[in-house]
């Protein structure tokens, strides 16, 4: 069993989901919202899968003094995923700990790894709408046979990092994260293997990549991320071209 590690802040606007703010037609507030809809889709995704999910959260240290609130970062993940599941019981909640992203995660899956024994660790983000069951399982299988497997993203991101052996995690999640952590995986003298392409939801570019891929998934009647379809469907978003240029554009 792997345990998938979802990294995630609280989606509150200005904390999260900034770069769509700053680059598409959502405001702040609605690409806090996004950012709820593809982790209550993460949290979903591991669920319906083989894995064990283990939400790692920031403290109220970790996060800049104008968005903290009365509610830790950890209630309010833990009221999301309740909501989401209908219950917390199969869900392990742990501190993040590390000045980085990459030590936070490095620190989890090494831990996990090597403290607690677990046989494989993965590293997910509330950021690829069609991280999904099938998508886990895949890369739950080839954990049996390579050391690393990784899932390439838009712009040299990484949807999905799996470990079964740490690597030297030190800015290895640095953009761009796929060939960073290939390179490592190799320097460990590990095999390293990739999962299919998937698009992210980070910045405004990539919704040119996941909202044409969402809308024709919902139009084919094909499976969709719950949460984030109904988010594209519900606040109109699609994609087109005018003069030779792709934008994102909202009913």
């Amino acid at each position: 069993m792997t345990v998938v590690v979802l990294l995630a802040k609280p989606p509150r606007e200005g904390l999260v989901g900034t770069g769509l703010a700053e680059s598409t037609p959502l405001s702040a507030a609605e690409a806090a919202d996004l950012y709820e809809a593809l982790f209550r889709d993460a949290v979903l995704a591991v669920d319906r899968s083989g894995g064990e999910l283990l939400v790692n959260f920031p403290v109220d240290d970790d996060l800049p003094s104008e968005h903290r609130t009365d509610t830790s970062p950890e209630a309010e993940l833990r009221t999301l995923v309740a909501d989401t599941l209908g219950g917390t019981e199969d869900v392990r909640f742990e501190r993040q700990v590390g000045s980085s992203f990459g030590a936070r995660a490095g620190n989890t899956v090494t831990h996990l790894l090597r403290e607690e024994g677990a046989d494989s660790v993965a590293v997910v983000t509330p950021q690829a709408p069609l991280l999904s069951r099938t998508v886990i399982d895949s890369a739950a299988m080839k954990l049996r046979t390579n050391e690393v497997v990784l899932g390439p993203s838009t712009r040299g991101r990484t949807y999905y990092a799996g470990f079964t052996e740490p690597i030297d995690f030190d800015g290895a999640f640095e953009a761009p994260s796929l060939p960073t952590l290939a390179a490592r995986g190799r320097d460990a003298d590990l095999d390293v293997e990739f999962l299919a392409s998937s698009p992210s939801m980070v910045a405004g570019d990539d919704l040119l990549d996941a909202v044409p891929v969402l809308r024709a998934r919902f139009a084919a009647q094909r499976v969709v991320p719950d949460y984030t379809a109904a988010f594209v469907h519900g606040h109109g978003l699609d994609v087109v071209v005018e003069d030779g240029e792709e934008r994102v554009v909202r009913d």
